[in-house]
């Protein structure tokens, strides 16, 4: 089985160098990982450094400096060096006579859109109307589409921020139970979290699973439960009890976003 990592970071000056990643997903056999280049880092280099040690290993989402009318000839130019992919917030916008300009550049050159925001901002009609209006462009709602540990019942603005799976260029990222749910205050030493929402449940139900793609969100994840139980609270989850699903999330629909070759892969463990 394929196993890809759509949501990593590597660095030099904030979080970890890419070998830490490296090692978490040689010990965890994910085949693949898209690093996300963090905000306000407009330098890819890096990333495309380590997308060149590891040849086939990795895809890369750049950020470029929206507030510079230049922005979608920038972006140009680092999809020429490699990248597959931008990250740009929901309420994103370039100067000059269209505010839309790097987000219709992005589905000129054929790359996804990865975006961070909160559950108001992609609930938003503005948010709404950006997708309608570039039907060819990938849009991937990372983080959950912005939720929390602390979401409670009815869970309406995050049913609000599903609706956007009536697009079919829309797709979402779900993280590991530990982005949404709350850690307990002691650390037993069977693994558990405490409270976690139905949020997978409803994002499978609204996008299907070849629209949902699993993320680590390394090294943050290491603060939380950690790579490994990131990786398999969602492999090993209820809701993918059915192994076309579970591949899809696991692999195959970020494959296909971001543009990887799937390459070697991980055979399904009968343990």
């Amino acid at each position: 089985m394929l196993i890809v990592d759509a949501h990593a970071h590597a660095g030099l000056n904030w979080f970890e160098p890419v070998e830490s990643l490296v090692f978490q997903m040689d010990q965890n056999n994910v085949d693949k990982a898209v690093l996300i280049q963090h905000g306000g880092t407009y330098d890819n280099t890096y990333l495309l450094e380590c997308a060149r040690q590891y040849p086939k290993r990795f895809a890369v989402a750049a950020i470029v400096d929206t507030t510079l009318e230049n922005a979608p000839t920038t972006l140009n130019h680092w999809v020429k060096a490699g990248v597959t992919a931008i990250r740009l917030g929901p309420m994103e916008r370039t100067p000059g006579t269209d505010p839309l300009a790097i987000w219709r550049k992005a589905s000129e050159l054929g790359i996804a859109v990865s975006s961070l925001g909160k559950i108001d901002e992609f609930s938003s009609d503005q948010f709404r109307k950006l997708v309608q209006s570039i039907p060819d462009l990938k849009i991937v709602i990372e983080h959950f589409a912005g939720a929390h540990s602390q979401l409670n019942p009815p869970y309406t603005a995050y049913k609000a921020a599903m609706k956007l799976a009536q697009y079919p260029n829309t797709y979402i990222k779900i993280g590991g139970l530990g982005e949404i749910s709350a850690r307990p205050p002691i650390l037993r030493p069977e693994f558990r979290l405490d409270h976690t929402p139905p949020l997978i449940e409803m994002a499978l139900e609204s996008f299907g699973p070849t629209r949902v793609m699993w993320g680590s969100d390394f090294p943050p994840v290491s603060n939380r439960e950690g790579y490994r139980n990131a990786l398999h609270g969602i492999m090993d989850h209820p809701a993918l009890a059915n192994n076309n699903d579970r591949e899809w999330v696991i692999g195959k629909t970020a494959a296909g976003v971001f543009n990887i070759d799937p390459g070697s892969s991980t055979p399904i463990s009968t343990a």
